[in-house]
Order: structure tokens, then sequence, then C-alpha cells
């Protein structure tokens, strides 16, 4: 008998206006390959490692451990997130394993005010054959199914997977591999293959930059992204230039300054000049 497909998922935001668009379901996996210094939901990086820290602090005895292993009681949960502020493996114990038969369910349950669903994390592409099968189940309803993913992974290898995605939205940390490395500790080629691969297969919804001064280099981010995709794809593509904000973060840039609206101005004059016509600050 072969084993049920499941991934682990962190939340379930049944409408969302922010993840794509119009109205959508947001499904946020645990779980990611990389780890952003400016990361503004870590919680979602890594799988819990069952140490206990967390549950002599909940003030709701919503957590327990159990031969090992921490278990969340939903319906004693205060929600006050003390857990995930406290927890020294950025995880969280209020994740569930879940079929997609049962991430459906929950997308139903927003029938009919929503367009479609967007799948993000953590690193929703570490799960590509749980993201095929809910896909085939959305689109049964007639839903749209993004993923909003940072693009270390060659999407090109899930041509089943990609057949049923209507697009992506993809995250470009940095441009330069050592800047990257040191943003992220991972390897940034394949985003640069996937920004290409995504436009030629027209499922580019999105790029993003998120713009942390001394930390990111936006303006080479920007020129690499528009030399990768020529002027007509650089002038269809919806560019999002994000400006840093330190809510959430932990670690080394969680009292880092904000870029200045002045030097946010500044990359969007750039984008325009190289090519970019849909630019959006955040």
């Amino acid at each position: 008998m072969s084993e049920q497909l499941t991934a682990p998922i962190n939340r379930i935001l049944p409408y969302s206006v922010v993840d794509g668009p119009g109205n959508r379901v947001a499904i946020f996996f645990q779980r990611c390959n990389i780890h952003c210094a400016y990361c503004h939901n870590p919680e979602t990086q890594n799988l819990c490692q069952n140490c206990g820290t967390c549950v002599e602090e909940c003030p709701g005895k919503a957590l327990t451990m159990d031969n090992g292993r921490v278990r969340w009681a939903v319906g004693k949960c205060l929600e006050c997130d003390r857990c995930i502020r406290i927890c020294p493996n950025h995880a969280s114990p209020k994740v569930t394993q879940m079929t997609p038969e049962q991430v459906f369910e929950k997308v139903c349950e927003s029938l009919p005010f929503i367009r479609g669903i967007t799948v993000s994390g953590g690193e929703c592409s570490l799960y590509p054959d749980f993201l095929e099968k809910l896909f085939t189940l959305t689109r049964k309803k007639h839903l749209t199914a993004l993923m909003d993913c940072n693009g270390t992974i060659d999407l090109s290898w899930y041509s089943g997977l990609m057949a049923l995605c209507d697009g992506v939205m993809l995250d470009v940390k940095s441009w330069d591999p050592e800047a990257f490395f040191t943003l992220t500790g991972g390897d940034g080629k394949n985003v640069k293959k996937n920004l290409l691969w995504l436009s030629q297969q027209g499922k580019l919804e999105e790029v993003r930059i998120v713009y942390a001064p001394g930390c990111v280099d936006a303006e080479h981010c920007i020129l690499g992204i528009a030399e990768t995709l020529g002027p007509k794809q650089t002038e269809k593509v919806l560019l999002k230039l994000i400006r840093f904000r330190p809510f959430g973060v932990k670690g080394p840039l969680s009292d880092w300054p904000p870029p200045s609206m002045e030097a946010m101005a500044g990359l969007e004059a750039l984008a325009t000049r190289v090519g970019f016509r849909r630019i959006l600050i955040l």
C-alpha cells in the first residue's frame, strides 16, 4: 500500500488580496531550503525539532510533549504566538500534516468568493508532487493556481506541475552569487534560469526585490532581470520593489534600518530607464 501524500502546512488564509490578483486563498507550507537574513516569517523555515522549549512557556497549555514530540491542541491555543517568538530553531509547533484533498476542502470553504489559490511558504516548490495534485483539484473548480517561490529549485524539471500552474511570483534575493550566499546561505543560479524559462513559458506572474540597504544589490538585480528577460518581457512583467521592514525578522537584521522613500524612488527610476513599465513600490 502506497504511503499517503502529505505536506506540512503552516497556515491557510481563507481570504488574501496581497498574494496575487483578486481575492485568493493563501496556503503557507512549512520548511525552506534557504534562510534569508531579512525573512519576516522565519518560523516557516524549519520543521519542529521537538526540543520542548515552547511547551512550558505556552500560556494556554495548548502545547504538550507526547512520546518525545510536541503536540498542539488547536482548541486551547490563544494565538499569542509566544511559541514562535521563543523558538530557537526558526520553526513552529503549530504545523499540520495535510493531504492535498484536505487542503482542497479548506479552499472550497472560501467559494465562491475567490479567484484562485496561491501557494507560498516557507518554500512551496519543495513539494512538487503535492502541488500537482492540489492544482489538479483546484482546476476542476476553475480556480487559478499561483506559486510564490524563491526560484532556487529548477521548475523546468516539473512539467506536470507547471502545466497546471497559472503563474509564478518569483523572488530575486540578490544578483551577485556571493551576495546571494551571504544573504540566504544558498545558491541563486536557478533563480536566473527560472526567470528566463518562466518568461518563455508565459508563466512569470511577477518579479519581486526586497531592498535592504547594504544587504541586497537591488540595482544589479534590476539590471540583471531586464537583461535576462529582454525588452518585450521586461515591459510586460510586474516588478515589485519591496521596502525592507524589520517586522518579524530575527537575527542581525532585526534592527536594520529600512531604506528611505527617496532610495525606493531611485530604484523605480532605474527600472523605468531599463524598460520596466509595470512597477509597484511596497
